[in-house]
């Protein structure tokens, strides 16, 4: 039985190994020409993720990956010394098992796992996809397959082809998302440096296994801004606009727009689909439920909602019908839970008045300064949800059944992916 797999970041090759395993034949095309490897920005995975990359047997390669963050200064606009904060405690009371790792490192590790077993064709993209199961390419002859998934994201190809325009699923959530890579000239090792104003946050960290290092930037809006998804020039001058006279640390990391490398601003939104399939076709991870960049621990839902479609396929022996409603149920939970803590996180990260930022401030300090036991209580007293991913449990899916059918539709069509 013959998978497509639209996508080659996280969700995408989590989903080919577990498909692999359960005997499955997986084909997944990416449009980006190669693997991205400049380090991207740094996400979290939690303790649900962190089990599933162990079952993967790829963890030790996480955890040696990881940023190692440990520190952070904390400077309140205005205010001249910062606040010292032992972030050790603050992820500790928020997770028993956590690590941040930065996007890419994290997807080549995924891809490595199974990219033995899978067919990878790189610089390529889904044009039209046909009840039957027929697919069109932007550069490859049609092929056809019994099942298609999209792991592409949150401006997905796939769910635009199959259910709509994105527009009627997004939700805008009030705020807004940049990352610029830039050279690590404070030398910061193990440190997070964090300036806080009336509706943005602005942070630089360097991950130790890299010569450079990070600037992310988080601003409020009352309403979408008016700028092209692909127009960069204008989106830098909208950082800019927001964060303009923040601190002169700002001002500094603002000054390598026109010389980073790397460069990444979207909209904090979040997908609310009724259903992720139809027909052949399923989505995953951002592409189907994205609860908003950067604040609702998208990569670990990702992480599980592959593991669990790959299991609840081959629970059902590759029959979709069954497959794909009992992959929907068993993710419903989850997904409601990381779109609420988004919403509740985005106005904690992002606060909306000074006495916001004190509070930020001043929680940041009372958790570095308690014990890890009264720290985890204060946590889960005053963060709705803090503790929300951690609390993720899915079925182990590893005595299930392999599919029925394993050539299926896609057994008269070769093997081949000759780009033209």
């Amino acid at each position: 039985m013959r998978i497509l797999i639209s996508g080659a970041g996280v969700a995408g090759p989590v989903l080919a190994y577990w498909l692999t395993r359960h005997g499955f034949s997986v084909t997944v095309v990416e449009r980006a020409p190669a693997l991205r490897k400049a380090g991207g920005h740094a996400v979290d995975l939690f303790r649900p993720a962190m089990n599933i990359s162990e079952k993967m047997g790829v963890l030790a390669r996480v955890e040696e990956r990881a940023v190692g963050t440990k520190r952070m200064n904390l400077y309140r606009e205005g205010a001249g010394r910062p606040v010292r904060v032992d972030l050790s405690k603050v992820f500790g009371a928020a997770s028993d098992r956590h690590v941040e790792i930065m996007r890419d490192d994290l997807g080549e590790i995924y891809y490595d796992a199974a990219r033995d077993d899978v067919e990878y064709v790189f610089g390529d993209s889904i044009t039209a996809i046909s009840p039957d199961g027929e697919v069109r390419f932007e550069k490859s002859a049609p092929r056809r397959f019994d099942l298609v998934v999209g792991a592409d994201g949150l401006h997905s190809t796939v769910r635009r082809l199959v259910f709509g325009d994105e527009s009627r699923f997004s939700a805008f959530i009030g705020a807004y998302l940049g990352v610029i890579t830039l050279p690590n000239y404070s030398g910061l090792d193990g440190e997070l440096h964090i300036h806080v104003g009336v509706g943005r946050t602005a942070g630089m960290y360097g991950a130790r296994h890299l010569g450079d290092a990070r600037a992310l930037f988080l601003f409020r809006s009352e309403h979408e801004l008016d700028y092209a998804h692909r127009d960069v020039a204008r989106q830098k001058q909208l950082l800019r606009g927001a964060f303009g006279g923040l601190h002169a640390d700002v001002d500094r990391w603002l000054d390598e727009l026109d010389r980073t490398p790397a460069f990444y601003f979207d909209s904090i939104t979040q997908l609310r689909m009724d259903t992720w399939s139809r027909g052949r076709v399923t989505l995953v991870g951002d592409a189907g439920y994205c609860p908003g960049p950067a604040v609702g621990g998208s990569t670990t839902l990702a992480v599980v909602g592959a593991y669990v479609l790959a299991g609840e396929l081959a629970r059902a022996g590759g029959d979709h019908e069954r497959a794909f409603p009992a992959y929907e149920r068993a993710m419903a939970a989850h997904v409601r839970g990381s779109r609420a803590f988004a919403l509740s996180a985005a106005k904690t990260l992002i606060p909306t008045s000074r006495l916001g930022v004190s509070g930020l401030v001043h929680g940041a300090r009372l958790i570095s300064a308690l014990p890890a036991g009264p720290s985890r209580a204060f946590v889960r007293l005053t963060t709705k949800g803090a503790r929300l991913f951690d609390a993720m449990t899915v079925d182990d899916y590893s005595s299930s059944p392999a599919p029925r059918d394993r050539v299926g539709l896609a057994g008269d069509h070769g093997s081949g992916f000759g780009v033209e």
